[in-house]
C-alpha cells in the first residue's frame, strides 16, 4: 500500500480529536498519527498529500499543486505548533523558535501585490508566485488559529491525550483525557493489566 492510500485508510479510521473541528490549528497539530504497532502516519507527508489536507479543510483552491518545499514549510509549522501545546500542557516557557515561527507565519500573509524593479519593465506591482500565496495563506490561517487557542478561552482545556503511544492533543471535556474512544479503551486496559500485574499474588 502506497504512504498516500495508508494516510487515507487512517483518516477513515480515526475520529477526529475533540476540538479539532472548530480549531484547524489543533488539526494540523494531530496530522502526524502514532498508534500500538502500526508504524507512524503523517498525514503530510508528500506534496499530494499535503494538498489534500489543505483542499479538504478549505485552505488551498481545488486546482492547488503544492511542491515539496512548500509540504516541507507545512509539516516545519505543525511541529512548531505541536512545540507550544506541548509547552503550554506541561506549563512551561514555549520554545522561542516556535513563538518566531508562529509569529513569522502571521506576518507573512499577503495583502497586497508588491512593488517591484525590474531593468525592462522598471517599477511595477507584482504578486508572489500563486503557490506561495496559497502557502502564506494557508500558514498564516493555521498560526493565527493556535495562537487563537492558546490565548482564548478554550486554552485551558487543551490537554494531550492520555494514551501511549498516541501522540494527539485534544480538548478536555470533563474528566476525559483521550482523543477517541480507540484511545479510551487502550488507557483503561492498560491500567487495567497494570493494577492485575500489581496485586498481589
Amino acid at each position: 500500500m502506497s504512504r498516500i492510500s495508508a494516510s487515507c485508510t487512517v483518516r477513515r479510521v480515526i475520529e477526529a480529536a475533540p476540538g479539532a473541528d472548530r480549531h484547524p490549528g489543533l488539526d494540523l497539530a494531530n496530522s502526524r498519527l502514532a498508534r500500538p504497532g502500526v508504524p507512524p502516519t503523517d498525514l503530510l507527508d508528500t506534496p499530494p498529500a499535503a494538498t489534500r489536507w489543505l483542499v479538504e479543510r478549505g485552505l488551498a483552491p481545488a486546482g492547488a499543486g503544492l511542491h515539496e518545499a512548500c509540504a516541507g514549510r507545512l509539516r516545519a509549522l505543525r511541529e512548531h505548533i505541536r512545540d507550544l501545546f506541548a509547552a503550554h500542557v506541561a506549563g512551561g516557557e514555549p520554545p522561542a523558535g516556535a513563538l518566531a515561527a508562529i509569529n513569522a507565519a502571521l506576518t507573512r500573509v499577503p495583502t497586497a501585490a508588491e512593488l517591484r524593479w525590474d531593468p525592462d519593465r522598471g517599477l511595477h506591482r507584482a504578486a508572489g508566485h500563486p503557490t506561495d500565496q496559497v502557502v502564506d495563506h494557508a500558514l498564516g490561517v493555521l498560526a493565527a488559529d493556535a495562537a487563537d487557542l492558546l490565548t482564548g478561552p478554550d486554552a485551558e482545556r487543551l490537554t494531550a491525550c492520555d494514551s501511549h503511544p498516541c501522540l494527539r492533543f485534544l480538548l478536555r471535556s470533563g474528566r476525559r483525557q483521550w482523543c477517541s474512544v480507540r484511545c479510551g479503551d487502550r488507557a483503561r486496559a492498560a491500567r487495567a493489566y497494570a493494577r492485575r500485574s500489581a496485586a498481589p499474588r
